[in-house]
């Protein structure tokens, strides 16, 4: 469902995810706003008095540079008794509300929070009522209490003091076990996650998918063998509603978007294996990142719809029309390059980057011609710089072999390659197509200690890692080319724990968890997008908990036309705004930052609020995501 249908189904407000007691369950507009302003000054009286006093915004200014100055000059006092975490996030949030103040940050957003601020402590709510959203009170509620010490991280209920922890006082074999105390209570909370979320290897999804591989043969009149052969599962691509409508049920909704997509001639296309992945009864619950993956959403189609014409700069979020240094290449760095030479995949997701770029499944005209291909590789040739290639698309690895060896051949003759990577999510929805042919054809070109052959995939949840994608992999790697991961991050695998369990799955069959891609900021894909401090938070409080080679992905932030931005760095982006609305504002600097001087780009993120309604709407419990409003 999409994020409206959810909200009308099962409305509900969250409240400061504390105490439970800014309520209800209401649509947002009987928001009781007065609630959130009361809880807004009650969480740092100080500031409360400081633009009550202020007789315009200017004043107000330097009377909260004032404040902050003396805040954090406080925590460095000897006989200051918080805790040196606790002292760690006043720093961080200082560091924060100074930037959100800053006259420049209200000039290059065009909007000023400090205005807001000041208006709400004036007495002006009425006026604001309208403007200002839950989210942006709750952003600054919990802005406040970090400031005052009080970001109730460590305890719900009281300030983290100083102290130093039982076992820290132990020594030898008794400070062992208290230690060992603690740590077991983490695994087993982790532990209490993971169950939560299946993979495609547990026995009884296994039997499921089979009854459903099953029903869908018997629907395509097919054998066992058809199943195993790669061209029949892209024969029977399913590009509308019917099969799915006769073979699994969908929501109202989904049934809707599916046919205007189809209707309206957008991209869309499903394999039967990865049909087979999904759930046949709604009840069952567990395939919401596989439909997700496929069905899209109706204010995607209608968007789609709507600028189909002009898809292609409406849709550019990374600006590939102004990195394309030749026709079927984009560059972005020193050393590497993408090449683009087949524009369809074996089916579509809604989320890609590129889906701008597809016209349909399995396009008949998707395969550049060799003249192309001719002159964007011997664009290498002038520009030997570049020696990693990553052949992507479109998903490459549904063009023919001959024509996927043409290129290879090509580009192994050039000295200057050292690396070759193919990125493909075949394995994730057709791993058929890993025939011993295909996998003899890539693994040819490995030579040891000058050019590596490796394979990228869009694993996007353990519910996806099935027998059948474990045995391709398997034999992907015997033939000695590494296996990485790509995971786009999602209102549909973002719930506490649900990334890590990808991760310990990914590894269990071969696969080294790669990049973890913030959501990019394709208007379209919206309901779809997680805050960037949903990614921190999962980062250092979930994946923190696994073994360091489980989880050996980074969490990035794609720079429109620059390139990746890595969101574990601080100093790479900042915080400079909150909107009324409670989206953030992030000034993210590019990764040439301390090599060359190029301009930041402005990011407006999805509200931290809106996220945490959509997966209560799912059944999550909103107080287990309480710290997210301390990671910026």
């Amino acid at each position: 469902m999409a994020r409206s249908e959810r909200t009308l189904l099962q409305p509900r407000i969250i409240d400061d995810v504390f105490t439970d007691a800014v309520d209800t369950v209401k649509p947002r507009f009987e928001v009781d706003i007065d609630a959130y302003v009361s809880r807004l000054w009650e969480a740092n009286p100080a500031i409360y008095t400081l633009l009550l006093e202020a007789d315009d915004i200017e004043a107000a200014r330097q009377k909260l540079y004032d404040h902050l100055e003396q805040s954090e000059r406080k925590i460095f006092e000897i006989d200051n008794d918080l805790h040196i975490l606790e002292k760690s996030t006043v720093r961080e949030a200082i560091r924060v509300f100074r930037s959100i103040i800053g006259p420049v940050n209200e000039y290059r957003t065009g909007v000023s929070a400090l205005d807001y601020l000041h208006k709400l402590a004036r007495g002006h709510t009425d006026e604001l009522r309208d403007q200002l959203s839950p989210g942006f009170l709750l952003e600054f509620i919990n802005l406040f209490r970090g400031i005052d010490g009080r970001s109730n991280i460590y305890f719900e209920s009281r300030q983290a003091k100083k102290g130093i922890p039982g076992f820290l006082q132990m020594e030898g074999r008794k400070a062992s076990e208290a230690r060992t105390e603690i740590l077991n209570e983490l695994s087993s909370n982790m532990q209490k996650y993971l169950r939560k979320y299946p993979s495609g290897l547990e026995e009884q999804v296994i039997e499921w998918r089979k009854a459903n591989k099953r029903r869908i043969l018997n629907y395509f009149d097919a054998s066992e063998a058809d199943w195993k052969d790669y061209q029949w599962q892209l024969k029977h691509v399913i590009r509308n509603a019917q099969p799915l409508l006769d073979l699994i049920e969908l929501t109202e909704e989904q049934r809707e978007a599916i046919t205007l997509a189809t209707k309206n001639k957008l991209p869309f296309g499903i394999t039967p294996y990865y049909l087979s992945l999904m759930d046949n009864k709604l009840n069952v619950g567990y395939d919401h990142a596989i439909r997700s993956q496929v069905i899209p959403p109706p204010d995607y189609v209608k968007q789609m719809v709507k600028n189909k014409s002009d898809r292609g700069l409406q849709f550019d979020f990374m600006g590939e029309h102004d990195t394309s240094p030749v026709d079927l290449v984009t560059r972005r760095y020193p050393g590497i390059a993408i090449l683009k030479p087949f524009n369809t995949c074996a089916q579509i997701c809604v989320y890609c980057q590129r889906n701008w770029e597809i016209d349909q499944v399995l396009d008949p005209g998707a395969m550049a011609s060799k003249t192309q291909i001719r002159e964007a590789l011997s664009w290498l040739d002038e520009n030997p710089a570049v020696g990693d290639i990553l052949i992507t698309g479109g998903d490459p690895l549904v063009m023919r072999n001959d024509s996927l060896k043409f290129i290879l051949d090509e580009l192994a003759a050039k000295k200057s390659i050292y690396r070759i990577r193919i990125g493909t999510r075949t394995p994730v929805v057709l791993p058929q197509r890993f025939t011993s042919e295909t996998i003899k054809l890539l693994s040819s070109y490995i030579e040891y200690g000058r050019r590596q052959v490796s394979v990228v995939t869009h694993f996007q949840h353990p519910y996806e890692i099935t027998p059948e994608a474990m045995d391709s992999i398997g034999r992907i790697r015997k033939a000695g080319m590494m296996v990485y991961n790509q995971q786009v991050f999602t209102s549909d695998n973002s719930r506490r724990f649900e990334s890590a369990k990808l991760r310990l799955v990914l590894k269990s069959i071969g696969i080294d968890p790669y990049y973890t891609f913030n959501m990019k900021g394709k208007e379209e894909t919206r309901r779809y997008m997680v805050p960037i401090a949903r990614i921190l938070q999962e980062m250092k409080e979930e994946a923190r908990l696994l073994p360091g080679m489980d989880r050996t992905d980074e969490p990035v932030f794609n720079v429109p036309r620059l390139g990746k931005n890595h969101l574990r760095a601080w100093q790479d982006h900042r915080l400079v705004m909150i909107m009324p609305n409670g989206s953030r504002v992030y000034e993210f600097h590019p990764w040439e930052k301390n090599i060359h001087p190029i301009p930041p780009y402005n990011y407006m993120d999805v509200p931290i609020y809106d996220y945490l309604e959509e997966i209560a709407a799912r059944g999550e419990t909103i107080r287990d995501y309480r710290t997210i409003w301390f990671y910026y």
